[in-house]
Formats: C-alpha cells, structure tokens, sequence
C-alpha cells in the first residue's frame, strides 16, 4: 500500500506483534517460514524483510546498498532497511574475517542472515572511523550491545542518520544533533562530573574511548587504557605512595630517558628522507590489533583472531603475553614496543588464565607458557591483581594525573607542535585525515596504505584541540558526598541470598555507593 505521503507501507494483518530481541552477528531469527509466509514476490527487492513481524503502522522509510556490518572477528555485506520502528539487515556476500579477507567458513545449509533490531530499545548514536575515514555509525541498545555499520560513504551515513533521528520512533534515544566526536564531546557534562567525583576514572576512561571512536566491535580501534603503576616486582602496594606509580605526562615511549635519545636520534636522522609531516618518533603504536591479541590470547575469541593474524599459528613462545613484570619492561626498554593496556586489565581476571589449555608453546629457556605470570602483590590470584589495579586506577595520585594522560590521548597534545614538544609523534598513518584511499589510484600503493592503517594502530578521534584538560577537583575541595565514617551503614540482604541477613557476617565493608532517583545502594563485600 501506498499512504498520503507516497512512501510504502507493510501491514500485518491478523497478526500480534512479536518483541524480537536485538541479538549479535550469527543469531537466529525469529521469522516466518516461506512456507507461512508464501511465494517471495521476486518484483519486490525489499520481500526479504516481511519475514518479519512488522508493527501496526511500521512503514518503509529508506534503504541503503552495500552496508557493512563491523564486527570484530568479521564484516558483512548487505542491504539496510530503515523503517519507522525497526532496522533490517539483509545479508548480500558471505562474511568476512577481519585479517584474511577470506570468506568465513559456515555450514553449506545455513542461509544468509536477515537481521533486525528494534528502534524501541536504541539508547545512542555515534559516528564512527573505518579506515580513518568517517562512514560509520555504531548504534547502542539498551541491552549494551552495539551494532557497528559502515556505508558507502559520509554523505550515506549522514542521510541515515538524518532520517533515522526525523522519522522514526526511538523513545529511548538520547537527542542527537552531531555526530562529529568533538561536538559530542562539549555538549556533554561528562568533565563536570568526572571533576566532581560524581562517576569513577574507569567510567570516564571508557566514555572518553566511545566518544573518540573507539570500539569492541573493530579490534582496529579498540579502546585505550593506560599503565597506571610501575612496581610489579613488590610483596606489597601502598596505592598512597606515588613512587609505585607510572609518571602519567608523559607517553609510553618517553618514560625510559635512554631510550628516549634514542628514538629522537632515529627521528633526526629522517630529516631529507622523508616529509616534516610524515616523520614520526615511534614506529609502532600504543594500541593496535597485534597489541589487543597479544593481551588477550587466552580467551575466545581473541584466540583464533591472534592465530589468523599469525598465519594458522600461535606466536612465538617468546614473544607471548606470559609475563606482567617482562610486559612492562619491554615497553620501558624496546624501541619498538609503546603498547599500553585495554580495559580488561581493570575488569576480566580471566584473561590471565589458560582456561582452554591452549597449547603457547615454550620459551627458548625451556619455560612452558600457559597461565600469566603476575606480580608478587597479586599473591598468584588473577582476581586479586584485577581488585588491586581496579583502585591503582581510582587511587588519588592516578585521580590527580589522569588529565595529562588525557591530554597525550585525547586531547590537545595528541597532534601538532605541543604532540612533538611532549614526544607524542606516532607514524602519520595513524592520524585521522592523513590520508584519502579513494584519491590514491596505484593499487599497490593503496592495499600498502589499507594494511598499514589496519595493522599498525589508529589514534583516537581528537576531542580537546586548544586547552588542556582541567584537572579532577580534590576530595577536600567539594567535601564528601556522604558522611565518611560508614559504620553505621545498614545494609539491605535479601532473606534468601547467600548468608542471609540473621548472618553475622552479612554486612561485610562497604565497597561503593550509588545514588538513583532518591535511594541509595550499597554494595558491600
């Protein structure tokens, strides 16, 4: 049918509306059969997405070609569908793997995907990079998962955008008017309250990473944390002596001084060689997908996408993640190694442990590999290096320098003369605008420059330019938020939760404390 305003209307007619849930890449669908649904109308090119159940009154609001679902072991080529309260993906090529650009094998029955996500359940919207070029958009639902799509280009993605936030019905969506990561970033209060200590550095850290591009769905741009202490030979930390803390103005590279001269001789020694914009200090990069595999080797599916980067094999022994200590040196020693952290080194214990038993091989000293070696202070517990490195990173000394990290980053001394004042100068092909792919037309030149970008490391989206970041307030400063003696804390335990409020032990330490509408929990040990 066709309404008063000419666009193409599907009813479902004697059907109720079925809730789809948004699911990942490689999830069924619920649909009709063709045998329900009868005969495809061949003249309809859009017969695919009346599979699904559409709403009363859902109508056709545009499509776009060639869209690419990004994802981080593969992409996938389609058609996208837009409508007044869904999103439909209509799978065209086979998918495939991110480092191979091979088609990624599947069963010979299983059919092509057609997906859908429901407008109802989008919370945000944020412009994204591919191949340091701004065609992209990663959509974020209130489950937290993300749908990443590439489009042909700038002008398409803007067009989807455009429409999506004008005719569609997304209640939860949070008013969007830009989708330029330094506009968003002004317009939100986020610094304000990170000054304020109203959220945690690894919040801000992580909402920083979302706002200047970076993403869990491209291992290419995959988010940056930084190394926050420098002892990992100790029995024990006392988190409020700075000395066991990395020196967090300066980059990576710029920590070890020796190794520093180094790298500003090799930089000299360009001059005549190579243009003044395309001399860099560091040959690799602080983040890439050779580091994120490298940390996270032990967990799927970082295990099969570190093998498909080494060609069908597990690294060399020598060169594996074994080690926190020998990690840290070899970024403070070796020239070729800046790499700083992800955020699972906050998070996820288990990426210390060979759960799977992965065969990594020995060392040339006979050493196996298998479980990380971590620090004296974490007492062989994965789960008590990732308690001790979670309030490394929220310790008053990382609070009162976490803006010059910042700064190097994300922000004003991440590019030009305050970048080569601060010796922050990566290879020119990390930087976004360094160069255009579709104006370079020698083919070898381009796939040279394609795999550069794409193995050698990404800088973030610049979101400061001008002005420094301004510091975090100190704790004296806006006083407490709550009283501080917390003894007198009662704590709510359900009567059927483990230990049980008659237990004496139930009310363990506060652990932290979050305010929601006009209530306050705690969470305790």
């Amino acid at each position: 049918d066709n309404d008063n305003n000419g666009e193409q209307k599907f009813n479902s007619k004697d059907t109720e509306s079925v809730t789809l849930e948004s699911k990942s890449i490689g999830s069924e669908w619920d649909q009709f059969d063709d045998t329900d649904f009868g005969e495809n109308d061949d003249s309809d090119p859009d017969a695919w997405a009346k599979k699904f159940m559409w709403s009363e009154g859902e109508h056709f609001v545009q499509s776009f070609e060639s869209v690419v679902i990004v994802s981080l072991q593969s992409t996938m080529e389609g058609k996208l569908l837009l409508t007044t309260q869904n999103v439909y993906f209509h799978q065209t090529e086979d998918a495939l793997d991110v480092f191979t650009k091979q088609p990624v094998k599947r069963d010979d029955e299983s059919p092509r995907q057609d997906l859908q996500w429901k407008l109802s359940r989008l919370t945000d919207i944020h412009g994204r990079r591919y191949m340091l070029k701004a065609q992209g958009l990663e959509l974020f639902f209130a489950d937290m998962k993300g749908l990443f799509l590439k489009f042909g280009g700038m002008k398409e993605r803007d067009a989807f955008f455009s429409k999506l936030t004008s005719n569609c019905k997304a209640p939860l969506l949070r008013p969007m008017k830009s989708l330029n990561p330094r506009t968003v970033f002004k317009k939100t209060k986020l610094t304000d309250m990170w000054r304020k200590r109203k959220i945690s550095n690894f919040q801000y850290l992580m909402m920083l990473n979302l706002m200047a591009g970076r993403t869990f769905n491209d291992v290419t741009q995959y988010p940056v944390f930084p190394w926050v202490l420098c002892d990992y030979t100790s029995e024990t930390l006392n988190l409020s002596d700075h000395r066991i803390y990395r020196d967090l103005s300066k980059p990576v590279g710029a920590l070890n001084p020796d190794r520093l001269a180094q790298l500003i001789e090799r930089y000299n020694d360009l001059d005549g060689f190579v243009s003044e914009e395309e001399k860099f200090l560091y040959g690799s990069h602080y983040s890439s997908p050779g580091v994120v595999l490298h940390y996270l080797v032990r967990q799927e599916p970082y295990t099969s996408m570190h093998i498909a980067l080494q060609s069908g094999r597990f690294d060399c022994a020598d060169r594996m993640f074994h080690d926190v200590a020998g990690c840290w040196d070899s970024c403070m020693t070796s020239t070729s190694d800046v790499k700083e952290l992800t955020p699972e080194f906050f998070t996820c214990p288990e990426m210390f442990i060979n759960t799977n038993d992965f065969p990594l091989g020995q060392t040339q000293s006979k050493i196996p590999i298998s479980n990380v070696k971590l620090p004296p202070w974490a007492k062989e517990s994965p789960h008590e290096f990732i308690r001790i490195h979670r309030l490394a990173l929220e310790s008053e000394y990382v609070s009162n320098n976490l803006h010059h990290w910042i700064d190097l980053i994300f922000g004003y001394k991440q590019r030009g003369p305050a970048a080569a004042a601060n010796h922050n100068v990566f290879h020119y092909l990390s930087y976004e605008g360094s160069v255009d792919l579709d104006k370079i037309s020698d083919e070898v030149t381009r796939q040279a420059t394609e795999s550069h970008i794409q193995n050698f490391g990404q800088t973030p989206s610049q979101l400061m330019v001008k002005d420094p970041h301004p510091p975090r307030s100190r704790v004296e400063d806006d006083g407490p938020l709550l009283e501080k003696n917390l003894q007198a804390l009662r704590c709510h335990t359900p009567a059927k939760q483990f230990g049980g409020s008659r237990n004496a032990e139930a009310n363990g330490p506060v652990i932290s404390l979050h305010a929601l509408g006009e209530y306050i929990f705690a969470i305790y040990s």
